[in-house]
């Protein structure tokens, strides 16, 4: 657990340095916690209690539609935070699954805990708040990407931006995540040199 604290503690220094007092009390926030492949941590309808820390394996975001189609939204792997932030931090139910693609492990910090150490601690509120800006400005980024963007300029640029995800992530749902048939897919990975 040693390891996967001070792995935390680096991925919190990059978005925003807490000092020595703060850092104890968001390190004090976590617990070790595994799963299963294709396990549901958060379900559609459920709120997401959980901020995780994925020290080991891939998860994902999705969305099912009612007619059971997917939308896979965003990955998570070693070192990233996880779980559906919008239901965190909104204390809504999910509209989103968040699921293990392997077996995996976190560390986890219960919301609860963690709303109120961010109204005590304004380093803290302010950490999590830039962190949150940063996704949000992925998922922006990638909205453009959807919408205006070919499938083969899609996946060259998740190639630039991420070029380990075709060792990490099963095709099929990188397929899903670009908004590409899994056969054509198959034919960009085939066609373009990495």
């Amino acid at each position: 657990m040693a390891e996967a604290v001070e792995n935390l503690k680096n991925l919190v220094s990059a978005i925003q340095p807490l000092s020595g007092e703060d850092w104890q009390e968001f390190a004090g926030l976590w617990t070790p916690f595994s799963a299963k492949r294709k396990e549901v941590l958060t379900a559609a309808g459920e709120n997401e209690n959980f901020l995780y820390f994925v020290t080991e394996g891939v998860q994902r975001v999705y969305y099912l539609d009612d007619q059971n189609r997917e939308a896979t939204l965003v990955f998570t792997y070693v070192p990233s935070f996880g779980g559906v932030l919008d239901s965190m931090l909104l204390r809504q139910p999910s509209r989103f699954y968040y699921e293990t693609l392997t077996p995996s492990y976190f560390l986890r910090a219960p919301v609860r805990d963690l709303l109120l150490l961010m109204d005590h601690r304004p380093a803290i509120n302010s950490m999590v708040r830039q962190g949150v800006t940063h996704s949000l400005s992925g998922v922006l980024q990638r909205l453009v990407e959807l919408q205006c963007y070919s499938s083969e300029e899609r996946f060259r640029m998740l190639l630039q931006r991420s070029p380990h995800i075709l060792q990490l992530v099963p095709h099929k749902y990188l397929a899903n995540y670009l908004g590409i048939d899994a056969s054509n897919f198959s034919k960009l990975l085939n066609r373009i040199k990495i």
